[in-house]
């Protein structure tokens, strides 16, 4: 493409209907290129984001993961055009909406990318219903015929969110957190976007509502096509909902790859210090696990010598030096998945003292990988019970390929066979003796 070309379509007054298309063939909704964005003045002057550049595809769900203040929201707040660009570009369907654009194409970039903000209640306005709150973007870009219209719209998305129409006339007060959220993504989606950012929009929720709203969001990705960008910091759930993940830390971008790829082949070790933080569900295990902790001057960059963000291969970038990205692609190109998760007694041994923990050492992850019929039905309990045998056998089993669930089943039925043969015993040898007596 040559330079007049291309700085009439980073200009243009409008978006195209497509976007450009990457060399693997999928649509680039939004691209960020060497983006930086800075906070203040002179020696106060704050570089929250550090030459941010990754494509999001079309109807794809790309993720940005990092620690609390590592650039997430902030990236997130300059693509709806609330944070300002110090420098690089932002581009939507090959065309620039950062920096001065055209009022007609500000607006556009409204109408196009709707944003679901962390907190449901700072984010609605207290003193509006619902209908208001939901109706306001409609209003704005008049996206309806008549009134009658408006008004199925807006009860369509409260019942696709999974609220009712007789919520459209309470105010936000009136609704708990999880529903305060769908209210925000209500009013996100009315306004059919193709691009929605949404900024850890499950963080301030319990743990039972977390499920829901991301089976919201993978409900609206699947029936309307929806590009979404989801910023978090619990990989775990990023793991769930991403086709691609993208990690930060201090406002660089270290790693992207695609989903189970990253969680596959953590090549970072920030990235692996991320997963070894996710919380295990068993506390026994939770007590045991050996966490990876994460030394920036680990790297030991020389003079002159910058990490890029280099492509290795299978879609995978990482953050590194000429050495480290030789390093990286060596261990990845050897296609044995790292151990990236280590639980003292059930694939490492108690480290002795001084000795620092094994990092690369490829083995397959046995506690976040748990297989899917690893269920702890009541049948293991019943059948151990009437067989013991059988059922030791089969916990021996269990154990050795990581059913825990099963394994422990086996073991409550087995040792409920015993708690009740020694019951017998006890009182056959009782009778007994008051026989012989």
């Amino acid at each position: 493409m040559g330079k007049g070309k291309r700085s009439s379509v980073l200009d243009a007054a409008c978006f195209p209907e497509h976007g450009p298309i990457a060399e693997n063939g999928k649509e680039i909704l939004l691209s960020l290129r060497h983006v930086d964005v800075n906070f203040g003045k002179g020696e106060h002057i704050v570089r929250a984001v550090k030459d941010a550049s990754f494509d999001v595809y079309k109807g794809e769900t790309f993720s940005l993961v990092g620690e609390s203040g590592s650039g997430k929201t902030t990236i997130g707040r300059a693509v709806i055009r609330a944070n300002a660009c110090a420098g690089g570009e932002i581009c939507y369907k090959g065309v620039r909406i950062s920096g001065k654009i055209p009022r007609a194409l500000d607006r556009q970039v409204i109408r196009n990318i709707q944003m679901v903000f962390q907190d449901p209640a700072a984010s609605l306005n207290e003193r509006a219903t619902v209908e208001h709150i939901i109706s306001e973007g409609l209003d704005n870009f008049h996206l309806y015929r008549n009134d009658a219209d408006r008004i199925h719209k807006v009860e369509k998305i409260i019942e696709d969110v999974g609220l009712l129409p007789e919520h459209l006339t309470r105010y936000p007060h009136e609704f708990s957190g999880g529903q305060r959220q769908r209210v925000g993504l209500a009013r996100a989606m009315v306004m059919e976007p193709e691009l929605v950012v949404a900024d850890e929009p499950i963080s301030a929720l319990d743990v039972s509502i977390r499920a829901q709203i991301l089976n919201l969001m993978n409900k609206f990705k699947e029936e309307r096509n929806t590009t979404c960008l989801f910023i978090a910091h619990d990989l775990s759930i990023v793991r769930y909902i991403s086709d691609r993940i993208g990690v930060i830390y201090k406002g660089k971008i270290v790693e992207i790859a695609a989903s189970e790829e990253l969680f596959n082949y953590p090549l970072h070790p920030y990235t692996r210090s991320l997963i070894s933080a996710i919380p295990l569900p068993d506390p026994k295990l939770e007590k045991k696990k050996v966490l990876f902790t994460y030394d920036p001057l680990s790297h030991g960059y020389g003079e002159g010598e910058e990490p890029e963000l280099t492509l290795i291969g299978h879609d995978h970038y990482v953050s590194g030096s000429g050495r480290e990205i030789e390093q990286y692609r060596a261990v990845r190109e050897r296609g044995v998945p790292l151990k990236i998760l280590s639980v003292v007694g059930v694939n490492t041994e108690e480290p002795e003292a001084g000795e620092a923990p094994e990092e690369d050492a490829p083995s397959r992850e046995v506690i976040l990988d748990r297989p899917i019929h690893d269920t702890g039905s009541g049948w293991y309990v019943f059948l151990s019970f009437l067989l013991p045998l059988l059922g030791a056998a089969a916990a021996w089993l269990f154990r050795k390929h990581n059913h825990m669930r099963n394994y422990k089943a086996c073991r409550k039925g087995v040792i409920a066979f015993l708690v009740v043969l020694g019951a017998v015993l006890l009182l056959f040898g009782l009778l007994l003796l008051i026989t012989v007596l």
